[in-house]
């Protein structure tokens, strides 16, 4: 969390480029633009609230999903290699297949 607020700051304090910032802080550009989308989407403002901790700040960037304990049926994995050896069958045809048997499966 250190390396993000620290990000944070110096686009919003100093007001450097993705690249400076990446630099600086030894990590891709991309991944500094991850940070501060997260940051934006968190509806987070610099500077942060002397009162938030790295768990809440971990918290808020990274919500957990949704319904984590929703159980998916996994696809038949061994009809699918199988099926995949034929000639004229893709692998989103077999996808289709298995969405139309379990429409809250993987997607």
């Amino acid at each position: 969390m250190r390396k993000i607020k620290e990000v944070l700051r110096l686009k919003y304090e100093a007001g450097l480029s993705y690249d400076t910032i990446g630099r600086s802080c030894n990590i891709g550009h991309t991944t500094v633009g991850k940070y501060i989308n997260r940051a934006q989407d968190a509806g987070l403002r610099w500077p942060l609230p002397e009162d938030m901790d790295d768990t809440l700040l971990e918290k808020l960037l990274y919500p957990r999903s949704p319904n984590p304990d929703v159980k998916r049926p996994l696809p038949d994995w061994i009809y699918i290699h199988k099926e995949l050896k034929k000639k004229n069958v893709a692998l989103f045809l077999l996808w289709q297949e298995y969405k139309e048997i379990h429409p809250d499966g993987y997607e």
